[in-house]
């Protein structure tokens, strides 16, 4: 029988281990940390992306997910403007200049997962684990 314990801890540590590998990665390749990094990501690939839409897209709150916003806003990287439909919402969109940050990002943060995920499983079990993550986060939120 699995330790769930231990599948709990390996879990919990890797990805303490591998958020820290990439915001180093980031950091030193293009000075964006990946928390910075992950928003930009949802931004760009979300048409007329809310703050609420982001916070959804990375299950964190409302008020970190608009201050994260803010630091981008405040560093020229993203962009707010009022929501056609919505007075009570905005729209987040990246700057020219933030978009050719996260452009610039990607590669640094493609080339560690591939590193530290995809180099040491073979692609069945690189698929598994998708499988098995996405099962698994599926079930958390509903």
């Amino acid at each position: 029988m699995t330790d769930l314990r231990k599948t709990f801890d390996d879990l919990v540590r890797f990805e303490t281990m591998l958020w820290a590998a990439i915001d180093a990665k980031l950091q030193d390749g293009c000075g964006l940390t990946l928390s910075s990094f992950n928003v930009m990501l949802i931004v760009d690939a979300t048409p007329e992306c809310r703050v609420l839409d982001i916070a959804e897209a990375l299950a964190i709150t409302v008020g970190g997910t608009s201050q994260a916003v803010d630091r981008l806003e405040a560093a020229g990287h993203c962009a707010r403007r009022p929501h056609p439909s919505d007075r009570r919402s905005s729209i987040v969109e990246l700057t020219p200049d933030g978009v050719k940050l996260l452009r610039r990002a990607e590669p640094f943060f493609d080339d560690e997962l591939a590193r530290l995920i995809a180099a040491p499983l073979s692609s069945a079990d690189l698929t598994r684990l998708a499988g098995a993550l996405d099962k698994l986060r599926r079930s958390a939120t509903g």
